[in-house]
């Protein structure tokens, strides 16, 4: 199987992450954001919406980082996608949570805009503006899953075990680091976050978006 990625992608790092973790052979090929690589005829015959990560199986394909790590997870019998009814479905209300919700806020509300010009708003006003929501409404999203969803004494966030959910949000959530937030008022979202950054791959998947981050250092964000 082949992935289709960006290191500096979130959502290809939820699948890098998830694969590499879970020991899922992929053959990984990176498709040039920084260049437009995504934007050529050549990749767009493979993906139409210009978009990564992209799985190959054959002649088999897939565009979505939750579909592509559901369809992994089922293929190679992981735990991490339990089997159980309400189990599987606590697991896929988790992943729908964050991406509907706190990602859609978190990343292209607070984010994007101050991290690549291209998201960036057409003048100060507008800027600001999408800025002080974006900031609001994630702290409200970041209050909930802190004291309702993961709470004092969850590990992971279905429980004690680890499983899709946890790959995908604490990749959307860890991305706020990129322009310094921090979470010490949300001390079960920290918790957490930590027991994610001890995996074997963390810091080998984090690499790439470590060091962007590092460049962008000296810049003055609007942060949690």
């Amino acid at each position: 199987m082949k992935l289709y990625y960006h290191p500096a992608s979130t959502t290809s790092r939820i699948v890098q992450m998830f694969a590499l973790d879970q020991g899922i052979a992929l053959d990984f090929q990176v498709v040039d954001l920084f260049t437009g690589e995504h934007m050529q005829p050549a990749f767009t015959a493979i993906n139409p919406n210009q978009l990564v990560p992209v799985l190959e199986d054959g002649d088999f394909r897939l565009t979505e980082s939750a579909a592509i790590v559901r369809y992994l997870a089922d293929k190679a019998g992981s735990a991490a996608y339990p089997k159980d009814l309400k189990e599987r479905a606590r697991v896929n209300e988790m992943m729908d949570w964050f991406n509907s919700n706190a990602y859609k806020d978190f990343a292209y509300g607070l984010i994007y805009p101050q991290a690549f010009p291209s998201h960036k708003r057409p003048n100060d006003a507008l800027q600001a503006g999408t800025l002080e929501w974006g900031k609001s409404k994630t702290q409200n999203w970041l209050k909930i899953l802190d004291e309702k969803l993961i709470g004092p004494e969850k590990k992971f966030l279905c429980g004690s075990s680890i499983t899709l959910a946890d790959y995908m949000g604490a990749e959307m959530i860890a991305l706020g680091e990129l322009i310094g937030c921090k979470y010490d008022a949300y001390p079960n979202v920290n918790r957490w976050l930590g027991n994610m950054k001890v995996l074997k791959q963390w810091d080998k998947v984090h690499e790439a978006i470590n060091g962007f981050a590092a460049s962008l250092k000296d810049n003055k964000f609007v942060a949690i």
